[in-house]
């Protein structure tokens, strides 16, 4: 079951609605006058953003040097900036 925050609208009045993925479209046709709604604090998340290597980096302290192996290697094939 999935929750889908919704809100009127004419009113301005704001729910959240259970329901199944597949009975979403339903709903939304039979009741036109309710919208999706996304707050910060409802929106869903995308993940993170940013550079991966970064976050790595700064996170754990010993990266670079596995990234420094890993372009040593013989067979490397991706060659990473450092």
């Amino acid at each position: 079951m999935a929750t889908y925050p919704v809100k009127n609208k004419e009113t301005g009045e704001t729910k959240d609605v259970v329901m199944s993925v597949h009975a979403w479209d339903d709903w939304i046709k039979e009741n036109p006058d309710w919208e999706r709604y996304y707050t910060p604090d409802n929106a869903p998340g995308f993940g993170e953003v940013g550079e991966w290597k970064d976050k790595l980096r700064v996170t754990k302290p010993g990266w670079n040097e596995v990234l420094e192996k890993v372009q040593k290697a013989p067979s490397a094939r991706q060659k990473f900036k450092l």
